[in-house]
């Protein structure tokens, strides 16, 4: 298989070639083998929501009252002091 990435990304794959010493082959196979099992957990964690909610096992949160809430969230942040912030 042939592979062609963007030249900004293939010089991050040719610099940490370089760094590690490993065969590219065997990074982008750790790489992609990382990503697949990541990929398949939120696979997973989704069908697994999606059938709470058909399921009746939650309630949705209509879109609105999730903006407001992240907007009081965002309002309350900015009104503490910096040093407060974590």
């Amino acid at each position: 298989m042939e592979v062609h990435f963007a030249p900004e990304l293939q010089a991050k794959i040719d610099q940490l070639v370089a760094d590690s010493g490993c065969p590219m082959e065997a990074l982008l196979e750790d790489a992609l083998e990382a990503y697949i099992a990541d990929l398949a957990q939120a696979r997973e964690m989704l069908d697994s929501r999606y059938d709470d909610l058909k399921g009746g096992k939650v309630k949705p949160i209509p879109g609105d009252e999730v903006e407001a809430y992240f907007r009081e969230k965002s309002a309350a942040r900015r009104k503490r002091p910096v040093h407060d912030r974590v």
